[in-house]
C-alpha cells in the first residue's frame, strides 16, 4: 500500500550529530579546566600528641642515577660527579644528624633500569661507605 504525500523530499539537510558531539566535548573541557568554583577542603583537627618529643624517627636522603649515569643528590637534586659523591653524601648525612640527633638517616637509591651493573655497584659501594641504612627504589616504567 502506497501513501501519497504533498511534501517534497529534501536532500540538503545537515546532520547535526557531529556538531553536538564536539560541543559536548568542549563543554566538558571548559567545565574541568575552569576556576569558577573554588576547591573546597576539609577542615581536619589533628589530635594532640601525648609525647612532645615525637619527631620523625627516620630521615631520608635521595640519590638518583639516570640512564646517562648523571647522579642527583638530595631533595634539590644537585648534580654531582662520581668522584665527589662520598664527600657530598657524608656532608648531607651529617647535616641530617645535626637537625635530629636521634634519627638515623637512610639513603634511598633510585637507579634507572638502563644503568649498567658496574656503575650501579660503584655508586652502591660509595653509598655503603657513608651510610649503613640503604634502600633501593625501582620504577617499573618502560
Amino acid at each position: 500500500m502506497r501513501f501519497q504525500t504533498r511534501l517534497k523530499p529534501c536532500f540538503n539537510l545537515i546532520d547535526l550529530t557531529p556538531l553536538v558531539d564536539v560541543i559536548f566535548l568542549m563543554l566538558i573541557f571548559f567545565l574541568i579546566t575552569s576556576d569558577i568554583l573554588p576547591l573546597k577542603s576539609l577542615s581536619i583537627e589533628n589530635p594532640p600528641l601525648a609525647n612532645k618529643n615525637s619527631e620523625a624517627r627516620m630521615h631520608q636522603l635521595i640519590v638518583i642515577m639516570d640512564k646517562d649515569q648523571v647522579i642527583y643528590v638530595g631533595s634539590k637534586k644537585e648534580i654531582i660527579d662520581m668522584g665527589s659523591v662520598k664527600e657530598h653524601l657524608c656532608q648531607q648525612i651529617a647535616a641530617l644528624k645535626a637537625q635530629n640527633p636521634h634519627a638515623d638517616p637512610a639513603v634511598v637509591l633510585h637507579i634507572d633500569r638502563h644503568v649498567d651493573y658496574a656503575a650501579f655497584l660503584r655508586l652502591f659501594s660509595v653509598v655503603q661507605e657513608c651510610s649503613s641504612h640503604i634502600r633501593l627504589a625501582y620504577n617499573n616504567v618502560t
